[in-house]
């Protein structure tokens, strides 16, 4: 396997200064992940410091505090309008400390990527992150990757920038792959299995999923997520997505991924070897591990989440995925194969998708069903290593263009 994440493929980035602590960029600092990493560096001053943050531009008070309170040197906002906001905010909360520089629009994300640090967290949430994504890559940083949509939507070209071992991946199921690959050679490796909580939703059957609402399928009963990716949980969408990106991560055929559902989110994912043996990586549903084993490996941070209680009685479950009632991960393995622009249109009609949902304008079950159409009418994608940027963001416009008709009509 030619792995682009993989615990024995370790990089060396091109900054680095290993009698101080790691200097990182978190791209996405005010949302879900943001937050929990800066969390994890709060707690590890000795080991880890923030030169620089980037939001989208709407909590503009909590990025003052985080960059007053981190001493960052520059903080990025994409939405130009908050740029004043931002600055006074930080000028009111300073105190007399220095400012950092302000940059804003929509590439200064991009532009932080590159900075001189040791390592990026690309933790913004849709297909934005593919520029980050590959200004990280292309700058030789360590890219600590919580945006499965960049790798997803510009897969062959993520995979024609990034060098062996430069990417660890921070979503719970694929750091739980990233560890338990520890324990074999490439060649041993028989089956990635993923597990899935299985959402509010794993017991339903299809005809009883036409009538969710979506506070309903806002009401994860494992993790607290914004709201696209609790519906992608809900539709097991994010299933689909995450299927794809243990492909492109581990390059393991799309036949040997296996998705099993274990509502209770305590085995974050298993590699079968070749011998039988199933090694699994279990802990207690809390995202600021899998972030800290990002931010510091090959190195683990000590208490970065609690560990399983072993003096209390627990049960684990596991059951096969139902997917008459839950289609969107074999979709996505059709998706997968077909590679190219395939998997942006499914990216981009899915986002579409939830958002008609959260407003009415489509039934549950209608969301993985119009992207499947929106996905067919898109046919033989542009693919190879012809693919470029350009032919994705044209992929994903047309693709929302036609979810939102398909919506509406």
């Amino acid at each position: 396997m030619n792995s682009l994440a993989h615990p024995q493929s370790r990089f060396t980035p091109a900054v680095q200064d290993p009698d101080g602590p790691r200097e990182l960029v978190i791209l996405g600092s005010t949302g879900s992940i943001g937050t929990q990493a800066i969390d994890v560096v709060l707690r590890n001053p000795d080991r880890f410091e923030v030169v620089a943050l980037s939001a989208a531009g709407g909590r503009v008070e909590l990025l003052a505090e985080q960059a007053l309170a981190l001493g960052v040197r520059t903080v990025a906002v994409a939405d130009p309008a908050a740029e004043a906001p931002l600055r006074a905010a930080l000028a009111a909360r300073a105190g007399g400390a220095a400012l950092p520089e302000v940059l804003a629009g929509p590439d200064a994300a991009t532009e932080l990527a590159a900075t001189e640090c040791h390592s990026v967290l690309n933790g913004i949430t849709g297909s934005i992150g593919l520029a980050p994504t590959l200004a990280a890559l292309r700058a030789g940083r360590v890219l600590v990757l919580a945006n499965k949509e960049s790798l997803i939507v510009g897969g062959p070209l993520v995979k024609a920038v990034a060098r062996p071992g430069q990417i660890v991946p921070v979503d719970s199921e694929h750091a739980a792959l990233f560890q338990a690959l520890a324990g074999g050679t490439r060649t041993e490796v028989r089956k990635l299995v993923v597990t899935a909580s299985g959402g509010p939703f794993r017991n339903r059957t299809r005809e009883q999923l036409a009538g969710v609402t979506p506070s309903e399928a806002l009401a994860h009963p494992t993790w607290a997520m914004g709201p696209v990716v609790t519906i992608n949980s809900a539709t097991l969408v994010n299933k689909g997505l995450e299927v794809i990106e243990a492909h492109l991560l581990y390059d393991v055929p799309f036949d040997r991924i296996e998705v099993v559902v274990h509502p209770q989110s305590v085995v974050h994912s298993m590699v079968e070897f070749t011998d039988g043996s199933t090694l699994a990586q279990a802990s207690p549903p809390d995202m600021r591990m899998p972030i800290a084993l990002g931010l510091g490996w090959p190195d683990r941070v000590p208490d970065a989440a609690p560990g399983c209680d072993w003096t209390k009685a627990a049960t684990w479950e596991f059951f096969p995925l139902d997917d008459a009632a839950f289609p969107a991960v074999e979709l996505a393995r059709e998706v997968g194969t077909l590679g190219g622009t395939a998997p942006a249109v499914f990216n981009a009609a899915n986002e579409e998708c939830v958002d008609a949902f959260l407003n009415g304008a489509l039934p549950f079950t209608g969301i993985v069903d119009t992207v499947a159409k929106v996905v067919a009418e898109h046919g033989t994608p542009a693919a190879g290593t012809s693919l470029t940027v350009e032919d994705v963001l044209q992929a994903e416009h047309w693709a929302r263009t036609r979810a939102r008709e398909l919506a509406a009509g």
